[in-house]
């Protein structure tokens, strides 16, 4: 099967790792895949308080340009790795399954630009089709370096599996921790990784987000873990970037490593830091880089 890849906006600036990772896995992995031509911002969460039929419109045009780059295909499959992407993507498909006077105007809106939508697109995430699609005892085949010993706690967030999501469950999510298993690491039980990390309250009122960042990486270290993965752009700049700040807040000394599932993937695959962004991180996953290399600390 060939996909579709739509980056959204923070994959190519903040979250540009989670590109250089994730697209590093999928080339390993082969699995076909070519990016969304001409793909414009998904709205995020902040146009819906705007304007919601607007907000729609923005997001359904990247739906509608699947459609017609893949028209000569059996299935359009479309992979947006980002969690508000992924969110948004698939509420304004089933808003506008559901609203015939919004569909109405949405389509009236996109043929001003030569498009339409006929709701044909299948918006997936790239842990459903790494999980389900590649399936797990590809993943265990392709993996060169086993991570035993070391202990993950796998962070979704808010968005990536709720509201709307059907590869997984809302509340109990578990695609991440079956990923870790596949690469010979241990997934951490922790109540936690559907919790939220304070999303854009950390940058606005930090009061308010700082808290809650703190509270996810709290019990992580309490676990054990060794390292942090997610699978949302904010997540991990919230629970990473903003540790000297909680540390000076909270009078501790936290310091564990937040990275993609998709960089720990990378790793287990044999690619190398470098392709997988890793130089971009603050806090170096020391106890990953040791296990991949035998005891040996990875510079990048």
């Amino acid at each position: 099967m060939r996909y579709l890849y739509y980056p959204g906006c923070s994959l190519k600036c903040t979250g540009r790792s989670y590109e250089e990772s994730l697209l590093a896995v999928l080339k390993a992995l082969k699995i076909d895949f070519v990016e969304l031509n001409d793909w414009n911002c998904c709205g995020a969460t902040a146009y819906m308080a705007v304007d919601e039929s607007k907000a729609f419109a923005i997001a359904s045009r990247n739906l509608a340009l699947a459609e017609e780059q893949f028209k000569n295909e059996k299935e359009i499959h479309i992979i947006a790795p980002c969690s508000a992407c992924y969110m948004v993507l698939l509420k304004t498909q089933n808003y506008l399954a559901h609203n015939a006077g919004e569909m109405k105007k949405i389509q009236s809106a996109l043929k001003e630009s030569g498009l339409s939508y006929e709701g044909k697109v299948k918006i997936r995430h790239p842990l459903d089709v790494l999980v389900n699609d590649f399936g797990l005892k590809e993943i265990t085949k392709a993996v060169k370096h086993h991570l035993k010993g070391i202990k993950v706690a796998s962070y979704y967030g808010c968005q990536t599996v709720r509201p709307l999501a059907t590869f997984d469950d809302a509340r109990e999510p578990v695609s991440m921790d079956e990923l870790v298993r596949a690469i010979g690491a241990e997934p951490v039980d922790w109540p936690l990784k559907t919790r939220c990390c304070g999303a854009s309250l950390t940058g606005i009122i930090e009061q308010v987000g700082l808290p809650l960042s703190y509270i996810i990486l709290h019990e992580a270290a309490k676990r054990r873990a060794d390292v942090v993965i997610t699978a949302c752009p904010l997540c991990q700049f919230n629970l990473e970037c903003y540790q000297t700040e909680i540390n000076k807040n909270y009078q501790n000394d936290l310091r564990i490593g937040v990275i993609y599932f998709s960089q720990l993937l990378g790793l287990a695959l044999g690619i190398s830091p470098k392709e997988l962004g890793m130089q971009r991180l603050f806090v170096k996953p020391e106890g990953v880089y040791k296990a991949v290399k035998g005891g040996e600390t990875v510079y990048v």
